[in-house]
């Protein structure tokens, strides 16, 4: 007799598709073909963002740097890394990441999942080789059940982190503000029940604000801050500085004509992220208005579309000035900070 040896196959797992949620007045996401969003992804994902075994210390994660409360902005001007170390930009606002065409104050990561290697290796943030964080993951059977739920595959690589946390960071959708039904009534997109009793409560000094705010005469703001995004995607140097500390996109590109430009971010929730402009120097919106209204310094890269520069920026009054900041405020969206999809999970 032939003694029968029964060997066990391996268990195969198939990820399930993950429906983002995109508001009706949003154009689609584009999602990357080698990265689809799935609900084992995202779970990792999310559970990775809180992770502090990323850093070398094992005390800092994405989120220490990425406050929910803050609308995933860093309130501090400059971000403090695992050895005391400082940065020289404010941590940018994580929100609609799933729209962007690039990344970082200077544009040098191309694409999401780029920039989310660059932070762990990083000196003066994480500071830990992507081998050792690789490492420390490995040793979870938890995290290599979640891995292989997640890719349909074993192994863990720095590329599946990204690939995660950027499928993650895509759910991080907000579009639920008092602009957002602003934005909908005024072109005419259907509203529900809810958005009906939300536009009874908007006030006529946010409607002033908004109409200023659009205005060529008024605030002039909408030529770089608009549509469901509140942004263009382009860089641009708004005028801070007669000569650049920092060169921004031009440290970049090395061209001269990109010197001291820095990447349009989003208004969205800007109530909440403070400190503001790619150095955190102002603290507060009042000072942004400020300098809009009259601090603007001419230089020879100088965005044209800020067409008062001549006259230090716009003059606004101090009833405008209020104003405008009354609709910046409608910007904030509560249930964005409020998601419990977004929060730590542990």
């Amino acid at each position: 007799m032939f003694a029968l040896s029964c060997k066990k196959d391996k268990v195969g797992y198939t990820p399930t598709p993950y429906e983002l949620e995109i508001p009706s007045h949003f154009p689609e996401m584009k999602i990357p073909a080698d990265n689809p969003m799935t609900v084992e992804g995202v779970h990792l994902g999310r559970l990775l963002f809180y992770e502090e075994r990323l850093s070398g210390d094992n005390t800092q994660s994405c989120a220490s740097c990425h406050s929910i409360e803050t609308a995933f902005s860093d309130p501090n001007q400059f971000s403090t890394g695992i050895d005391g170390i400082q940065g020289n930009r404010n941590s940018m606002a994580l929100v609609n990441l799933g729209w962007q065409k690039f990344f970082f104050w200077d544009g040098r990561a191309a694409t999401l999942e780029e920039q989310i290697l660059g932070p762990v290796p990083n000196p003066i943030e994480m500071h830990q080789s992507w081998k050792d964080a690789v490492a420390k993951l490995n040793s979870d059977v938890n995290y290599r059940n979640l891995f292989y739920k997640a890719f349909g595959e074993e192994g863990i690589d720095s590329t599946k982190v990204s690939k995660s946390i950027a499928q993650f960071l895509r759910t991080l959708i907000s579009g639920t503000s008092k602009y957002d039904i602003m934005y909908k009534y005024e072109y005419g997109i259907p509203l529900s029940s809810t958005d009906q009793a939300i536009l009874s409560t908007i006030t006529v000094e946010e409607w002033g604000g908004y109409d200023l705010f659009k205005g060529i005469n008024g605030a002039d703001c909408f030529h770089c801050h608009n549509g469901p995004l509140m942004q263009v995607q382009l860089f641009s140097n708004n005028g801070l500085d007669a000569t650049f500390a920092d060169p921004g996109r031009g440290g970049i590109t090395g061209n001269a004509n990109d010197m001291g430009k820095f990447k349009i971010p989003t208004l969205r929730n800007i109530a909440l992220s403070a400190p503001y402009m790619h150095d955190g120097r102002f603290t507060t919106l009042d000072q942004v208005i400020e300098h809009y209204s009259s601090g603007i310094i001419q230089s020879s890269t100088l965005d044209p579309s800020i067409e008062f520069a001549f006259q230090g920026g716009v003059q606004l009054d101090s009833e405008q000035k209020s104003l405008l900041k009354k609709f910046l405020e409608t910007l904030t969206d509560y249930n964005f900070i409020n998601n419990p999809n977004f929060k730590d999970p542990n």
